[in-house]
């Protein structure tokens, strides 16, 4: 089922095919995890909404009209769980550690703690952005997605999310700047 694209796992989703929803889930779950993890800060209530989302996948599979990929369909309901979760009274933010860097193995010892180092400082300069330019970036920069997919994901026309993204990447070279770290990677 690996070559099936997504759009034909929803509409046998869409049947009760639950080996259509194993592979949707694999394809999409770590990514949606990432995001959701991003967006929440914790990763125990980031597994529980990705939960959710995808349930709502399962239950919704015969409204989607394809108006957009499977991909950012699914993150935009997730990003409507998230935002859900977070107005409820008593939710708080919690550390942003959780979502940690993976380290390439080829690197020497040296080159992984001053990577390490870098990407906690970095990690830091983007937890100072406001939501709305955490998400853009989230968006764009992490999970690969085009202006107009992020308009989708965030309700917001393109232009905004063209916006959004200039004034991110200005705070965050300010950001960079102050904590002394360099624009590229050696």
């Amino acid at each position: 089922m690996t070559e099936v694209s997504d759009d034909v796992l929803i509409q046998r989703i869409a049947g009760g095919d639950r080996a259509a929803m194993r592979t949707l889930y694999g394809r999409h779950s770590t990514r949606v995890l990432r995001f959701l993890i991003r967006l929440v800060r914790d990763q125990s209530r980031a597994e529980d909404l990705m939960s959710d989302a995808f349930f709502d996948v399962w239950r919704q599979a015969s409204r989607f009209e394809g108006r957009s990929s499977v991909s950012t369909w699914i993150l935009s309901i997730a990003r409507f769980k998230a935002l859900s979760s977070m107005r409820r009274p008593g939710e708080r933010e919690l550390e942003s550690e959780i979502a940690e860097a993976v380290e390439d193995e080829a690197d020497t010892p040296e080159v992984v703690a001053q990577k390490a180092s870098k990407a906690e400082a970095l990690r830091r300069c983007l937890g100072q952005l406001s939501a709305e330019h955490r998400e853009v970036v989230d968006l764009v920069y992490y999970h690969e997605r085009s202006v107009e997919e992020a308009s989708q994901i965030l309700g917001v026309p393109a232009a905004t999310v063209k916006t959004r993204m200039f004034y991110a990447r200005k705070r965050l070279a300010e950001l960079m700047a102050a904590a002394g770290l360099e624009r590229g990677w050696p």
